[in-house]
């Protein structure tokens, strides 16, 4: 068979189509050459510049996942998205700079049968394969080895991964208890397969994207969320402050989570949020 036109695995996501430059920009990195120092920061400096945010298919919009239009969205125009947004992102920046880079996917809460919709990534370098997720609300704030028995500090919370029948368990310490935040396995994925997924996500009445508004920040020792109308910020020791926030605090609570829409977005919003129990 000849092999000389099939497509390379970064054709297929087409990684070439981001600008990394711009890319770089707006999480305020520089180039470097691949190490695991070099993912650490670059991972971290994401999850620091981009917010988490569900405003499209809050909208009835169905994000597009071509790297392009993501792109434009999280980069150009400065908003946030999802974890497909956020990570096809990553990973092709993460290409464009040298890294092998395998996208994968995970059952989310798996201890109570939620669903295999969640994007992640498995990057090697330096010898050692981790998990790098900028996309999993406000969860993981620096890569992971893939290794069982080791503690990460995650932003001041405590994190692990465990042995999972057929692969592996993200695990944070909560309420005294190790709690499984979703469980995956080595496979790769194909773009279609997030297509699937991104449409169950951004347009089902069950998903816990499109009946309120979702937005999350992480940054040392705090975890800011709006859900629905309240405002919590959350510490690793258990604390956190509450505010229920109407639809006049709206357009301010957005800015405090780095996240500003444009006038015609934030007034659907505003509308959509005024309408919520």
């Amino acid at each position: 068979m000849d092999t000389t036109t099939m497509p390379t695995t970064t054709d297929i996501w087409h990684s070439g189509d981001l600008d990394l430059d711009a890319y770089l920009a707006r999480i305020g990195q520089a180039r470097a050459t691949p190490s695991a120092a070099a993912l650490t920061a670059l991972h971290e400096a994401h999850v620091r510049a981009i917010p988490f945010e569900n405003i499209d298919p809050l909208l009835g919009r169905s994000p597009s996942l071509a790297i392009g239009d993501i792109a434009d969205k999280l980069v150009h125009r400065r908003r946030g998205g999802y974890c497909y947004e956020h990570n096809l992102l990553l990973a092709a920046a993460l290409e464009q700079l040298g890294y092998d880079v395998v996208r994968q996917t995970a059952r989310v809460q798996p201890d109570s049968g939620g669903p295999r919709t969640h994007m992640n990534l498995r990057v090697h370098v330096d010898g050692t394969d981790y998990l790098a997720d900028t996309g999993f609300g406000a969860g993981i704030m620096h890569p992971m080895p893939l290794r069982t028995g080791t503690e990460f500090d995650q932003a001041g919370w405590r994190y692990r991964l465990s042995a999972d029948e057929g692969g592996l368990r993200l695990e944070k310490f909560t309420d005294g208890e190790w709690r499984a935040e979703y469980s995956f396995g080595p496979e790769p994925q194909q773009p279609i397969d997030y297509e699937v997924a991104n449409h169950y996500v951004a347009t089902h009445p069950r998903s816990p994207f499109t009946g309120r508004i979702v937005v999350m920040r992480l940054s040392d020792g705090v975890c800011r969320k709006l859900i629905g109308k309240h405002l919590v910020a959350e510490h690793p020791d258990g604390s956190r402050e509450h505010t229920v926030i109407g639809p006049d605090d709206l357009a301010g609570a957005l800015r405090s989570l780095d996240l500003h829409l444009d006038a015609a977005d934030l007034h659907l919003v505003r509308e959509r949020y005024a309408g919520e129990g």
